[in-house]
């Protein structure tokens, strides 16, 4: 089945054909049915679609438990991070020794690179965001202090966030979602900002705060091209030496983390009907790549095609 703007609904024993659809659309789970009368009369529905970088999912069901266990981790660990909003009915999700309960409204973040358990007793249904944990823009080493930590539609963020993320569902749900980076863009910063109100007091470790200012000082700025390590540590009134130490301790170099997000953006707008009509040299140089041939061999060597290859592909949909 092709999902995006359309969606699939299993009744009458079809629960393995969910539990299969529903392991490809996201990454490998193990799902059972908890139901008093098992999997007989299961209805199960999954839509998913695509924006930019985010995968948008609406899945419901009755009376599951969902697994992201160590083995299966270990077959496959693309680096995701998922937000569950809880629509309806009531979902409980457990990772890092700690446990959200959800009801309708409220949303919570949990990492694919970790075990997490999922518990719907009842009907339920739970709109989700996938998408690379880089994206997330809070400090790698804090994720794990903020997964399934409730965040509440009703107070705080989460009452600013909430409502957009319902309205999100309803263009997923009625085929009206912009396809605009901005939306994009929007999602990420929204949803970064609760996650990162929700972390406990103590939590942040040393650094994490620069690194959250360099990096929102980088995208503000990748479209120069003379931006580099040196700058980025002058106007934060570091040494580059004590700079690339905080990006060391998340996973990164300070010139990989500008060339990664450049090249992101410019994926992005190879695909953005908005700029249908640049040259592929107009694009990256909005991003500060001036040299487009060494723009298309870093775009190739980091996505394995070219970009006029991926600009030419059909926008990515899954199967089940």
């Amino acid at each position: 089945m092709r999902l995006g703007g359309e969606h699939a609904r299993h009744d009458d024993g079809q629960f393995e054909h969910w539990r299969q659809a529903v392991s490809t659309a996201f990454v490998p789970l193990a799902v059972v049915s908890t139901a008093e009368d098992g999997a007989a009369r299961f209805t199960g529905t999954l839509r998913t679609t695509a924006l930019g970088g985010l995968q948008l999912s609406e899945v419901g069901g009755r009376a599951v438990d969902v697994r992201r266990t160590r083995m299966s981790i270990k077959r496959s660990d693309p680096g995701l991070v998922k937000v569950g909003l809880q629509l309806s009915g009531r979902g409980v999700i457990v990772q890092d020794d700690r446990e959200a309960v959800l009801g309708p409204g409220d949303f919570a973040v949990y990492d694919t690179s970790k075990p997490y358990d999922l518990h719907f007793a009842e009907d339920f249904s739970m709109f989700v965001l996938m998408f690379p944990r880089e994206l997330l823009r809070i400090a790698s080493r804090e994720l794990g202090t903020v997964s399934a930590r409730r965040i509440p539609g009703s107070t705080g963020m989460g009452a600013l966030v909430s409502p957009f993320l319902k309205n999100l569902h309803h263009s997923v749900v009625t085929g009206t979602m912009p396809t605009t980076s901005l939306v994009e863009d929007a999602v990420v910063d929204l949803l970064s900002a609760a996650v990162q109100s929700e972390a406990p007091a103590d939590a942040a470790a040393p650094g994490a705060t620069l690194l959250l200012r360099v990096k929102s000082f980088i995208d503000a700025h990748l479209h120069d091209p003379a931006l580099d390590t040196t700058t980025v540590a002058s106007h934060h009134h570091v040494s580059t030496r004590h700079l690339q130490k905080v990006f060391e301790a998340d996973g990164h170099t300070v010139a990989g983390w500008i060339r990664h997000r450049r090249l992101e953006l410019c994926r992005r707008d190879l695909r953005d009907d908005r700029f249908r009509s640049d040259s592929i040299g107009t694009i990256c140089a909005r991003h500060g790549l001036v040299n487009s041939s060494h723009f298309s061999r870093l775009f190739k060597d980091t996505y394995g095609v070219s970009p006029r290859a991926f600009r030419e592909q059909e926008p990515e949909s899954i199967t089940a």
